[in-house]
């Protein structure tokens, strides 16, 4: 599972480890099954016919592991539909396997999207629905509503991820044009009860920024999304479809996204299942049982990847320089939470974690006794096939040895090609749940 290649971080194996904790805290199928066997979950749905729906990067292990529940509890499952980045066997057959697209939708996504549709037709008055539902649901199931064409929602979808927003902002700009996200998923299931489980890929776990909010309120009108675009530098940029629907909302010419006041939310319980909190005090407890002396930095990991790696580079940089330190404990620092990158015309091949990695490496480049680890708790990292990276103060001087200009590949966000250069970028696979990404640095 883990990259197999030389050890030029000494501590490779060492943050490896602490990742594994990390992401084993937040595995998705334990997390369901504990918080649908409290509570009364089960009893509610005895009696009824009973549907899971799974969506998002996580949607293989939590529906696996509500159907496990399901029959333990002796409920019968009359369908559903789990929507996953890869496939993978149904968990039931009942239950089939739409795979998506990420981080744009594509057909792939259409065809879920459609799916999604056709069930949710079969859903009647008085049924019990299970959501599941986990980050990258936005695109996978990312459908644009009638009368946008496909390709103007994917040009919104490369102008956000290139826009430098956090994930809250964007998603509340992307729902604002997609099937299912803002609310409308718990619409199209009124009069069902329905039951939602979340794993949290969002700072602060808000909930109408998790996958978009396909069974919560938006909170957000048209007009201030208007507002909020024009303050970004997007809005003239945004396709004439999308500038269209906008404004029939804001007149009221087309209805709004569904609001707090809609009949359908009644039926609706949500309960957050899963987080970046409990990885980040997973990788503590384990670096602690190791001998570290280990610290959980209270500021969520945020702002541009680059300014996030340096920071956290120089912290620990200057405290191994601090007088006193020689022969103490060595110190973990570890950080959650999710930074952006705002890319430029021209731009090389990367994700937020290799590009704030490549970030510390320079900080780092000429020291000693001092690593870090920045990777995605899902495994991939934007559109690459790495989680991240793990540098140390080495890795900055491998990548010139090896012919690239690292400060170059920095500036033109051309992350992965560098850190690749010299051994660094970490390939765990993909992880089956996503609660944003780590950091994690010892010195």
């Amino acid at each position: 599972m883990i990259e197999n290649l030389p050890a030029r971080t000494p501590d490779r194996a060492l943050l490896e480890d602490l990742y594994r904790a990390a992401v084993a805290a937040v595995d998705p199928g334990p997390a369901v099954a504990t918080a649908l066997e409290s509570r009364g979950h089960l009893a509610a749905a005895r009696g009824h016919r009973l549907w899971i729906v799974a969506l998002g990067k996580a949607a293989i292990p939590m529906a696996e592991s509500a159907v496990r529940v399901a029959e333990h509890a002796g409920l019968a499952v009359t369908g559903g539909l789990v929507v996953a980045p890869a496939p993978a066997p149904a968990p039931h057959p009942a239950i089939p396997v739409a795979v998506g697209d990420h981080p744009e939708p594509g057909q792939g996504s259409l065809a879920a999207a459609a799916a999604l549709g056709q069930l949710t037709a079969r859903i009647q008055p008085g049924d019990s629905v299970w959501v599941l539902l986990s980050g990258g649901t936005t695109s996978l199931v990312g459908a644009p509503l009638e009368g946008i064409p496909h390709g103007d929602l994917r040009e919104l979808y490369r102008l956000l991820l290139g826009s430098g927003l956090d994930i809250s902002a964007m998603n509340q700009v992307r729902k604002r044009f997609t099937r299912w996200g803002g609310g409308k998923l718990a619409a199209a299931l009124q009069g069902a009860s329905v039951r939602q489980f979340v794993v949290s890929d969002v700072i602060g776990d808000d909930l109408p920024s998790i996958g978009s909010g396909p069974c919560v309120p938006d909170p957000a009108t048209a007009a201030e999304v208007r507002r909020d675009l024009e303050a970004a530098g997007l809005w003239p940029r945004l396709p004439a479809s999308l500038r269209t629907l906008v404004a029939e909302t804001a007149d009221g010419t087309r209805p709004e996204t569904p609001k707090p006041d809609h009949p359908a939310f009644t039926s609706v319980v949500t309960e957050i299942v899963s987080s970046n909190r409990r990885a980040v005090e997973a990788a503590s407890l384990r670096a602690a049982a190791l001998g570290l002396v280990a610290q959980i930095d209270p500021t969520p990991l945020s702002g541009e990847a680059s300014r996030a790696g340096t920071s956290v580079a120089a912290t620990l940089r200057n405290y191994s320089q601090a007088p006193g330190t020689q022969g103490a404990a060595r110190r973990c620092v570890i950080l959650g939470g999710e930074t952006t990158v705002t890319l430029g015309r021209d731009h090389g091949l990367g994700g937020r974690s290799q590009e704030l990695a490549l970030a510390a490496a320079r900080t780092l480049a000429g020291t000693s006794g001092i690593s870090i680890l920045a990777a995605g708790t899902d495994g991939r990292d934007g559109p690459t096939d790495a989680a991240g990276a793990i540098v140390d103060g080495s890795t900055w001087a491998t990548i010139t040895a090896a012919g690239r200009d690292p400060a170059a590949d920095l500036s033109r966000h051309d992350a992965y090609p560098a850190l690749a250069a010299a051994g660094a970028l970490f390939r765990p696979g993909l992880t089956g749940t996503n609660v944003m990404d780590v950091v994690i640095g010892v010195g």
